[in-house]
């Protein structure tokens, strides 16, 4: 069961790097894309990330339900669920509430033409990186166990 575990925890890590690392910075810097068709992109993005995330997450918690590995893995787990359930219920809808003031034009704009950075996606930010190292050391530790036995 760690192997299983293991390998959900790196596939969950592997689209959380991608997108939130790789497509979410890049997306604004492609040609023809505004900041409302950006926005539009990222929030069905990053839902479909989050939903798919809490599936790879309840496996990853019944994986190791079955079979407890060791405490190092435990701890890594539950901090990346911890702060996915954080993003899920208390950064996102912030974010959502933020990125529709946007879409409706009710947001201003600084000098430059540029939107104002919310605190909420620097916490969101924040909250992926801890969630990128609890998913390195989770995944790792779920290997070395399943190896280990």
């Amino acid at each position: 069961m760690g192997a299983i575990a293991a390998a959900v925890v790196f596939a969950w890590l592997g689209m959380v790097l991608a997108i939130s690392f790789l497509e979410a910075p890049l997306k604004f810097r492609a040609p023809g894309i505004t900041v409302h068709l950006g926005l539009g992109i990222g929030r069905l993005v990053f839902r479909a990330l989050n939903a798919v995330e809490i599936v790879l997450a309840a496996v990853v918690v019944l994986t190791v339900a079955v079979d407890p590995p060791g405490r190092l893995a435990l701890a890594a787990v539950g901090v990346a669920v911890t702060v996915l359930a954080v993003q899920s219920l208390l950064v996102r809808p912030r974010l959502r509430r933020r990125s529709d003031a946007v879409l409706a034009a009710a947001e201003a704009t600084t000098p430059g033409g540029m939107l104002d950075r919310s605190h909420a996606h620097y916490a969101y930010a924040g909250l992926e990186v801890v969630k990128v190292a609890a998913l390195l050391t989770g995944g790792a530790a779920l290997q070395v166990w399943s190896i280990a036995g």
